[in-house]
């Protein structure tokens, strides 16, 4: 499996618009087949980037939503999701595949970093984050990724500096990199080899916040 089935869109769009149990169960059959493709593609890839990475495990999302704290009650998510996790505890961060119409894309880095993760990474840039700052400019990583993303705050995190150089990083929550892909680029033979690039290209920037949450201020290994 080297790309994305079409037909996965095709049904996400139909049940986009017929987002009921009764019409689902009539389709099933269908679904559980498209799901299967995206298991063995999920599957291939997981085996590619542990070719150069240290992957622990991968995992295809539940397609069924839990709507006991939410609004909307429509029983079904309407997109594929993959989840590949780094081998823990000396390699952090995650990658993440969502396959939607007109929407997919993958991303990488910490977008619900523990508190005491989040504290380092916000103690590390308060002492510099000139390191980092030179890995996500480089003309290759930008290329590929673009800019850093993620949730902030609207001013500065308790006993940080709201006047520190790089109050800009510090103020983040999540620390996200993403990059999109049209519905024809994920149908294109290539499309795995171009995800499977895209993890090699961002690995400075998860080697990089690695290096930082298995070791203190001083450089000095806590694991």
């Amino acid at each position: 499996m080297k790309s994305i089935n079409p037909a996965v869109f095709d049904f996400l769009k139909h049940l986009n618009k017929n987002n009921n149990r009764e019409w689902f169960e009539k389709h099933k059959p269908k679904f559980k087949g498209l799901e299967s493709e995206i298991k063995r593609f999920s599957e291939t890839l997981f085996h590619q980037i542990n070719t150069h990475d240290s992957l622990e495990k991968w995992k295809v999302f539940r397609i069924y939503r839990d709507v006991r704290f939410s609004k909307n009650k429509t029983p079904y998510k309407t997109y594929f999701s993959i989840a590949f996790h780094r081998s823990k505890p000396n390699y952090r961060g995650s990658y993440y595949l969502h396959l939607s119409p007109s929407d997919s894309f993958l991303a990488c880095g910490f977008w619900g970093p523990e508190p005491t993760d989040l504290l380092r990474i916000r103690k590390e840039f308060e002492v510099s984050a000139d390191e980092f700052r030179e890995i996500i400019s480089q003309p290759k990583f930008k290329n590929t990724w673009g800019e850093l993303t993620g949730t902030e705050l609207k001013t500065a995190p308790k006993t940080f500096d709201k006047n520190h150089p790089d109050i800009d990083l510090i103020r983040k929550k999540q620390y996200v990199f993403v990059v999109p892909f049209s519905d024809e680029e994920t149908t294109q033979s290539n499309f795995i080899e171009r995800v499977n690039s895209a993890v090699k290209d961002v690995r400075p920037f998860v080697d990089f916040m690695s290096e930082v949450l298995t070791t203190d201020l001083n450089g000095e290994p806590i694991i």
